[in-house]
């Protein structure tokens, strides 16, 4: 089993930034990546950001250029770093991990919101 805990999520204007965290602590050896999702209301959940194990990172067309995720594998945590925030990006935000031997996440946080006010 492997456990995510996010935070960092809040009330931030356009245009502003907010960095979310997740802390993962289990097995995490049988992870392969790390990846971000966010759903926002009425919407299906959608895939913000993904990194793998050798740190290679993917994103979503709608967040290029203005979300980063790094990890700290010191400290256990991926972080997702967003500027620029629109209202587009209001939504609660998750983290996934995904094993070795699957294709999509197995385990989730339990999500953050982040609301971005005009």
């Amino acid at each position: 089993q492997v456990q995510l805990v996010e935070s960092g999520g809040g009330l931030v204007q356009t245009g502003g930034s907010l960095r979310l965290s997740c802390v993962y602590s289990g097995n995490i050896f049988t992870i392969n990546s790390t990846s971000w999702h966010r759903q926002a209301p009425g919407k299906q959940r959608e895939l913000v950001a993904l990194i793998d194990s050798v740190n290679s990172a993917v994103y979503a067309d709608s967040v290029t250029g203005r979300f980063t995720v790094s990890r700290e594998n010191a400290k256990n945590t991926v972080y997702l770093q967003m500027n620029s925030l629109q209202a587009d990006d209001t939504a609660v935000y998750y983290c996934a991990a995904t094993p070795w031997f699957r294709r999509e996440p197995q385990y989730w946080g339990q999500g953050t919101q982040v609301t971005v006010s005009s």
